[in-house]
């Protein structure tokens, strides 16, 4: 049997600051798909992102379990990924020098999108099975003008919802009978976390790095704060407060307690005044970062790509229309494609029909010559 007939099983692991989604397929087809909310006071009882993994471990093991699936029957493990170093885009092969680095975070970055990794390297270590990742967190296609700051020896790290964003354009060009490599489009992921990026002909070039305090503010992060502001903030609480603000913390948690975009969406259309204020003002910031992105394209878009968890709400996608219609025609994917691009991209690797990468452990980018 060659590797186009043969039968795999395929699981899927994509944690998320909010959830824990798992799926599982025999090919293309799925047979299984679960996702199982978390809210914020539930992950905020572990000091790290870490500290998660033999809880979210558990979860798979339950959802398994639910199913009648014993993980060693399974083939093949996959796991969204990042906080080691940069990566390119494309399939991964899980290695010890990845988990190592993911486990490090090396990168720099906490979003609970590591622990994807971390899971599918537990799970083949402890099953003998092969892990994958794909488009992790810390794919790094950023123009040069993206990464400066105003601070000699500090840069824009390239941290965004890849997975999705990608996979997303890649549907839409698609269905315009055209490739991603082919077009420009400005993709908003708008979820527990949100980022809004410029793609230009296959590449994300620019656009904010939403677990590291830039951007809209979200249901667990702060978004883009004046650093003033918040090194007073810094001076009257602490240094390790401001950085769980940034990716676990901050947004609806910090206003009202819980990361529920249903619980403060269905106050806010009751009439509470505060939680119509902060939900507004988060679709104000998300409009923001689309006009920036704009700017990045020198105005030459082919669409606005809706998608996300939260893009269930229909005032989100109507306020987005209204400041921002005049950009580019706007089109909405519910939810996100993150499961079927998993699994789909790392059957095409099992059957050669798509490179595997090995992580080198070294960045893509590493800095100016000209300021070195």
């Amino acid at each position: 049997m060659n590797n186009q007939d043969k039968k795999y099983k395929i699981l899927v692991i994509n944690p998320g600051s909010t959830s824990t989604k798992v799926s599982l397929y025999e090919n293309e087809t799925p047979l299984f798909e679960k996702s199982l909310f978390h809210d914020a006071p539930v992950l905020l009882q572990y000091p790290n992102v870490n500290d998660q993994t033999p809880f979210r471990y558990q979860v798979i093991l339950d959802m398994l379990e639910d199913y009648g699936v014993a993980p060693e029957d399974i083939d093949v493990f996959v796991g969204r990924g990042g906080s080691a170093c940069t990566q390119p885009s494309g399939v991964t092969e899980v290695d010890e020098r990845l988990y190592r680095d993911t486990v490090a975070g090396v990168g720099g970055s906490e979003h609970p999108a590591k622990l994807g990794v971390m899971l599918a390297w537990e799970f083949s270590r402890k099953f003998g099975r092969p892990a994958y990742t794909l488009n992790p967190t810390n794919v790094d296609e950023l123009c040069d003008l993206a990464r400066l700051t105003g601070i000699r020896g500090v840069y824009r790290a390239a941290q965004s919802h890849v997975l999705n964003q990608k996979a997303t354009a890649e549907v839409h060009a698609r269905g315009m009978g055209r490739r991603y490599e082919d077009c420009s489009f400005i993709v908003c992921h708008i979820d527990g976390g949100i980022t809004v990026s410029a793609h230009d002909h296959g590449r994300m070039v620019d656009g904010n790095v939403g677990a590291g305090g830039d951007g809209a503010f979200t249901p667990t992060r702060i978004g883009s704060v004046p650093v003033l502001a918040l090194l007073d903030y810094i001076e009257a609480h602490s240094l390790a407060e401001a950085r769980l603000m940034c990716s676990r913390a901050g947004g609806f948690v910090s206003f009202f307690g819980t990361s529920d975009s249903d619980v403060i969406h269905a106050r806010a259309e009751a009439g509470d005044e505060a939680a119509a204020l902060v939900w507004n003002a988060m679709i104000y910031q998300i409009c923001k970062l689309v006009g920036e992105m704009a700017a990045v394209l020198c105005g030459r878009v082919d669409g606005i790509l809706l998608t996300g968890g939260l893009v269930r709400f229909s005032d989100i996608v109507e306020g987005v229309k209204e400041r921002c219609g005049w950009i580019a025609p706007i089109t909405v994917y519910p939810g996100e494609m993150e499961q079927d691009a998993l699994a789909r991209s790392v059957l095409e690797a099992l059957r050669g029909e798509r490179e595997i990468l090995r992580y080198s452990g070294r960045p893509v980018w590493n800095g100016f010559e000209a300021l070195k």
